[in-house]
């Protein structure tokens, strides 16, 4: 991009001529909220009224996947377009003008179910489920997670990585559509689960982490804002096109229905930079506050296998034997929201500037929690952050730990044995690695504090979930998303405090345990964990995993648990799809998300293999419920896992929903204490 462009990017919003001088000098100082609604609404993000101000309401027909399905064409020929046209390139995702004519991104509703699998994996050999009838709903509740709400103008992004550094080409997290409209889908979101929460009332709603895109202090706001029901400002810095541009023009957002309480878990983008190196530790923070757009080279996310597992140096961006290239943001004046400010750092005679804005600042944990505690409107009051330090194992954190302690656990329904526990399983920012943070990880005091509440539990005959944000034993080694082995990370400061098979093997010897839920990977992979005795089933859990609702298909899940007329459990895990109406912005994000897909072609129904070696090292099993085979060098071994299932539907050419009814067995003492509350069954 030339200066030229850049200059043109300053004018357009006033219709005059700007100096690159005097832009500098505006920006530099308080004078960073100059837009009109700035006016009305101050400097914060999402705070105020205005007298006029949009709202978007959802379609009218609220329901589930298992009765209505979103479908679109598919093409086998990677280099047609979905209309028969020439295919873009990943490269070029962000022509977003093109998608029309290329028909990218139109979809339709078929009134086609996706069915509710039965699975008894995990349930005796000769179990039969048809003899079985769901009696008594013990609990409905449904999760979100992976929002990203993105403050697409800020100046420490890397959107220009997934154009010019083919390893990125497909990571849509650094750039995609969707971007421009990630706090009008969580609205819709919203709305959708307020519908059918008239239909039929949940119990409690749960985030599972990444509320927000990198951690800043604005994409938090949104977050709760939304939930609040209160007025949102979708843009940043100078708030251009607030106006004029669907994406940035504020709006009222519905708000939660004030019946349904709701909890929080912490994300790694919640307290790391774009979910992937700490802030502080690195130098990072003065970055969100810049008026400059940074620069970083392709080698920052390029695997380098001779460090396995550790592909990535955050150090790199550091490097300037390197070639350059500013990352770029989103110009709020385009109505596809067009990137400006980037390309190689040579091509430019000075750094492209933008507005600061102090709302971009970074959190970090501890601010981060502070905002759920004393902010938010809605119930209840900390979401579940108030619960930390009265837990009865709070005991256990250091107190130089306490303030950014983020695991808490709580009984939803007094009259149900029931307990819920709310895991942090995130990397530390002070754990030394160099490496992306999206690991798997307990630090010696959680991994305390988990043992403990687990042996409360069944101490106490009650029925547990453990809510967090990472998954575990579902992704390979060297993916930056499987359980961290610090032992093999050379900069590692602290210790990962159980390996996956100590965890695991806790968690099959805690048998009231029902699943382990969690977002992070955006798919909807629902595993089971057998239990290593078969003469004592009730060891075995399951996990489920919910999309983002972010990235296609843009799903939240609902979970409604029920005693069955024998005394098991079975859990129907639903997936939902937002309720767009057309012509709001979050229907033109749903356009854009499929179309993303339908260009990307990001395998979203993964089955990762279980290796005995990665390139000749024994590095312990990604998963120890399944065997261990050969190794990535052999692209013929490796075991697949049997319990991870995908349903193909006929007249659907592609989606990536799954729904399922799951069943587990109780242990005997488990089963006595609900005979005794549910003694007419």
């Amino acid at each position: 991009m030339s200066d030229k462009d850049l200059t043109k990017s300053i004018e357009s919003p006033f219709n005059v001529k700007v100096t690159r001088r005097d832009f500098i000098k505006a920006s530099a100082g308080t004078v960073a909220c100059v837009s009109l609604s700035s006016m009305f609404f101050g400097c914060g993000s999402s705070s105020g009224s205005a007298s006029v101000v949009a709202n978007y309401p959802i379609d009218s027909t609220v329901v589930k996947t298992d009765e209505r399905m979103i479908s679109f064409s598919y093409p086998s020929d990677l280099g047609e377009s979905p209309n028969g046209g020439e295919a873009l390139k990943m490269e070029e995702l962000r022509q977003i003008q093109d998608y029309d004519k290329l028909g990218y991104g139109q979809w339709k509703y078929l009134d086609r179910p996706l069915p509710i699998v039965e699975r008894i994996d995990i349930m005796p050999d000769d179990y039969d489920p048809e003899l079985v009838d769901k009696e008594a709903k013990l609990l409905n509740f449904f999760a979100m997670t992976d929002i990203h709400l993105t403050d697409k103008e800020a100046p420490n992004q890397f959107i220009d990585l997934q154009r010019s550094n083919s390893a990125s080409s497909s990571n849509t997290s650094i750039y995609s559509g969707v971007m421009l409209y990630t706090p009008q889908t969580f609205d819709a979101a919203i709305q959708t689960a307020n519908a059918l929460h008239q239909q039929d009332p949940f119990d409690f709603f749960i985030s599972l982490g990444d509320v927000s895109n990198t951690g800043m202090y604005n994409e938090v706001r949104w977050y709760i804002d939304i939930i609040d029901g209160k007025v949102i400002i979708p843009s940043s810095g100078a708030h251009f096109g607030d106006d004029t541009v669907d994406f940035q023009k504020p709006f009222k957002a519905a708000g939660l229905d004030k019946s349904i309480p709701f909890y929080q878990t912490l994300g790694n983008h919640d307290h790391f930079l774009i979910g992937s190196f700490p802030v502080h530790e690195n130098g990072l923070a003065e970055t969100f506050t810049s008026d400059t757009v940074w620069s970083a080279p392709n080698e920052l996310l390029i695997p380098d296998l001779a460090t396995f597992p550790n592909l990535i140096n955050i150090n790199n961006i550091h490097n300037q034997t390197y070639q350059h290239y500013y990352q770029g943001v989103i110009d709020g004046t385009s109505p596809f929201g067009n990137v400006i400010n980037f390309g190689e750092v040579e091509d430019f005679s000075y750094p492209p500037q933008i507005v600061a804005d102090p709302d971009r600042r970074f959190l970090g944990r501890v601010d981060w929690i502070q905002e759920f505690l004393t902010t938010t409107t809605s119930s209840p009051k900390g979401h579940g952050f108030n619960l930390v330090a009265s837990n009865s194992n709070f005991y256990l954190v250091p107190d130089a730990e306490k303030a950014g302690f983020a695991c808490y656990s709580f009984l939803p329904k007094s009259d149900v044995p029931l307990k819920v526990i709310v895991l942090d399983d995130t990397q530390r920012e002070d754990d030394g690695s160099y490496n992306i943070h999206g690991h798997g990880f307990l630090d010696a005091t959680r991994w305390a504090w988990l043992q403990a509440e687990l042996a409360d539990g069944q101490e106490n005959d009650q029925l547990m979930i453990i809510a967090c944000h990472i998954p575990i034993a579902v992704s390979g080694i060297g993916t930056e998303l499987e359980w961290w082995l610090s032992d093999e990370d050379p900069n590692a400061r602290i210790d990962n405090a159980c390996t996956i098979t100590e965890l695991v093997t806790k968690l099959q010897d805690t048998p009231n345990l029902l699943m382990w839920i969690a977002g992070h990977r955006h798919f909807n992979t629902i595993k089971a964990f057998v239990s290593p005795d078969a003469n004592q089933p009730e060891k075995g859990f399951w996990q489920v995993e919910t999309s983002s609702l972010r990235d296609f298909p843009q799903q939240f899940r609902t979970f409604e648990i029920f005693m069955n007329s024998d005394y098991s459990i079975s859990i129907e895990a639903v997936n939902v799809d937002i309720a767009v109406k057309e012509g709001t912005p979050a229907a033109t994000s749903r356009k854009y998300a499929i179309a993303t897909q339908q260009i990307i072609r990001n395998d979203l129904k993964p089955n990762f293999k279980n290796y005995q070696t990665y390139y000749g090292r024994d590095l312990g099993p990604a998963d120890p419920t399944r065997p261990r085979d050969g190794d990535p060098l052999n692209p013929d071994s490796g075991t697949t896992d049997p319990s991870i299932q995908h349903v193909d539907l006929q007249d659907i050419p592609y989606h990536a929903s799954y729904n399922a009814r799951l069943f587990k067995q109780l242990s005997p003492a488990m089963k006595a204490k609900m005979q005794a509350l549910f003694p007419t069954l």
